[in-house]
């Protein structure tokens, strides 16, 4: 197993993005200095964060999401961040 986090990752295994291994080691998502727990998928290089909201569905069933915009840092939980 690689020890080097994707630039993009999402929660729903539907999704291109998707990484089972990754997601079972457990990621710990920075947005701004503050440590998100509800992040739905992330992009690195693009510098954003989709975060759930609220308690309305979408037509999946799946959280309504809110995409925020800036500085982004990931590591694997258990690990310093970097």
């Amino acid at each position: 197993m690689s020890d080097t986090l994707p630039d993009r990752l999402s929660i729903y295994p539907d999704s291109p993005y998707y990484n089972e291994e990754i997601l079972g080691r457990g990621i710990g998502v920075r947005f701004k200095g503050e440590e998100k727990t509800n992040v739905e998928e992330y992009c690195v290089s693009e510098g954003w964060i989709r975060v759930s909201v609220g308690r309305s569905l979408d037509r999946r069933g799946r959280p309504m999401t809110l995409k925020l915009n800036g500085p982004v840092e990931v590591w694997f939980k258990g690990e310093a961040a970097s």
